[in-house]
């Protein structure tokens, strides 16, 4: 069994910060990439930022110069986020690519969420 387990979100005023962690536990062999995606009431799911195993990362437009996303070690992954705006507010979701051992295939797995509101 896999579990991604997210901490740091939280209520701030805009222009304030956060950090968001993302840990992952259980059967694990080996994770490729990490990332975070959000989902904000009545909009889909989007991508806020990946980083994968190798370090190289990519962010969505909305955030770039903004947000940071960093590997902490092979089964953590944090995102700061700086100068944070109303619109960011949103349920944040850790993401990995995993498999279980060296047959399997990689999977996705998905953390529960963790609330970002943003107030103006």
């Amino acid at each position: 069994q896999v579990q991604l387990v997210e901490s740091g979100g939280g209520l701030v005023q805009a222009g304030g910060s956060l950090r968001l962690s993302c840990a992952a536990s259980g059967s694990i062999f080996s994770i490729s990439a990490m990332g975070w995606y959000r989902q904000a009431p009545g909009n889909q799911r989007e991508l806020v930022a990946v980083i994968t195993s190798g370090g190289s990362t990519n962010y969505a437009d909305s955030v770039k110069g903004r947000f940071t996303i960093s590997r902490d070690n092979t089964k953590m992954v944090s995102l700061q986020m700086n100068s944070l705006k109303p619109d960011d507010t949103a349920v944040y979701y850790c993401s990995a690519k995993i498999r279980q051992s060296r047959i399997d295939l990689y999977r996705d797995y998905w953390g529960q969420g963790t609330q970002v509101t943003v107030s103006s």
